[in-house]
């Protein structure tokens, strides 16, 4: 059967690790995940962003800020709507929307390296972001080496059109990459869509959120995509052999 969904490969920075039987994968978001955008960085992101709109369209400050968050609600990245309905220049476009000073602002918990490397299996960041600005947070964080490969909306490609997550094809794509059966796959993310778009791959899922996360903190319940609701890395290294 012909396959559509044919990515650009994830950049990969250590070769992949043989898998010991039942040891797990995991796949990390980014933002809200591995460090709390929502303290600083988000604010950054969101003025860079409605400025790159206004300057790669000629609009006024109030008209981006309106494209932003419209692009944004519509299609999970304003970048998309930027390409769709302005014929702009994806990697021009997230290049100039990220031109500002990350690592001032980046904010993570206590030990996150630490924590990281005592989940043994391989490490994947999967995440909306692009590749120059997930390279530098997570060298901001210390924690670049731990990954074997990084995949960004720069890869994310669905019949020349961007589709990141929480796009069904991304995830089956994601678990044809790795190698491995879904079920050794887990999904930490702070936002409930793409958890529950990893489960309908055959994931398993754990949800990370931390007051003032966006889409989930608000959600106090557990849905049955879920395997498990933390606040922390040191709660995940307490509680992941339920996912075994």
């Amino acid at each position: 059967m012909r396959t559509l969904y044919k990515p650009g490969a994830p950049r990969r920075l250590n070769g992949a690790s043989t898998l010991a039987a039942g040891e797990l994968v995991w796949v990390f978001d980014l933002d809200n995940t591995l460090h709390d955008s929502s303290r600083a960085l988000f604010k950054a992101i969101d003025h860079a962003m409605t400025a790159a709109v206004a300057t790669t369209l000629d609009v006024d400050a109030q008209t981006a800020d309106r494209l932003r968050t419209t692009y944004w609600k519509q299609y999970g990245a304003t970048v998309i709507g930027m390409v769709r309905h302005h014929g702009v220049d994806a990697g021009a476009f997230l290049d100039l929307s990220h031109q500002f000073p990350i690592a001032p602002l980046v904010h993570s918990e206590t030990s996150l390296a630490y924590k990281l490397k005592q989940l043994r299996g391989r490490k994947v960041l999967l995440t909306n972001a692009p590749l120059k600005y997930a390279r530098e947070v997570l060298k901001t964080l210390k924690i670049l080496h731990l990954f074997e490969s990084l995949w960004t909306i720069d890869q994310m490609k669905l019949q020349g059109r961007i589709r990141p997550k929480p796009s069904l094809a991304l995830m089956r794509q994601v678990q044809a990459r790795l190698g491995v059966p879904a079920h050794q796959i887990v999904l930490v993310e702070d936002t409930l869509k793409n958890l529950k778009s990893a489960r309908r791959a055959g994931m398993k899922t754990i949800h990370i959120f931390h007051p003032g996360t966006p889409f989930s903190s608000l959600h106090n319940g557990r849905g049955n995509y879920v395997d498990l609701r933390i606040h922390s890395f040191g709660k995940l290294l307490a509680s992941h052999r339920v996912l075994r």
